[in-house]
């Protein structure tokens, strides 16, 4: 029988809604030079993936000018700051969800191809931080996902084996570096999913595996 000791979170879809607040942030950014992602390409495209990563596939597709990556990106970054630190609160199922997860024991941490100073903002603004071991970035790994390095860094701290932890993903980049860690990968398709219930009946359908 297997025995998860362990549950990596992502953090936006997953236990922040927020991509609304990445989507806006990152069209601020871009409209100074002209440039608008819709919703559509948004979600299809983008979601999930770090801001230089959407930085790439905009030179690919659009030719946009890799200079202006580093302008963009502060701009991003600071825009979505400022969102989180406006908008970003505490929400009943994910206290309750941690809190009883902590209490049961499951160790847990945040893996998220946001950059840190968000990750920690919205942990802080959340509520959410002190259930949390660690936290691992974007800017902690060589590559984020779709890539599994974060999580296979994430359960070699904990000193786990990949069937010791479940993943809660939500996107599919996010989906595909899970899968490819060899952990257990418990899908959401929204942040209401996220909740005491949901997870612990997947945690006990794959310990019955």
């Amino acid at each position: 029988m297997n025995k998860i000791k362990a549950i990596l979170f992502d953090m936006d879809g997953v236990l922040i809604d927020a991509k609304e607040w990445h989507y806006e942030a990152l069209n601020y950014a871009l409209s100074h030079f002209n440039i608008n992602i819709d919703r559509k390409s948004h979600l299809n495209i983008f979601d999930g993936l770090p801001t230089n990563k959407k930085l790439e596939i905009l030179s690919e597709k659009i030719g946009l000018d890799k200079s202006l990556y580093p302008i963009i990106n502060e701009q991003k970054q600071a825009y979505t700051l400022e969102i989180v630190s406006d908008k970003c609160l505490p929400t009943l199922n994910h206290t309750t969800a941690l809190k009883a997860l902590q209490e049961s024991g499951y160790k847990m941490a945040v893996c998220s191809n946001s950059i840190r100073p968000t990750i920690e903002l919205m942990m802080e603004k959340s509520k959410l931080s002190e259930y949390f071991k660690f936290y691992i970035s974007s800017q902690d790994v060589k590559s984020p996902k779709p890539n599994p390095e974060m999580y296979l860094k994430a359960m070699k701290k904990l000193k786990l084996l990949p069937n010791e932890c479940m993943i809660i993903e939500d996107n599919e980049n996010g989906l595909l570096a899970a899968k490819k860690s060899g952990a257990w990968v418990m899908k959401v398709d929204k942040i209401n999913d996220v909740n005491y219930e949901n997870i612990a009946k997947h945690i006990l359908m794959f310990e019955k595996l």
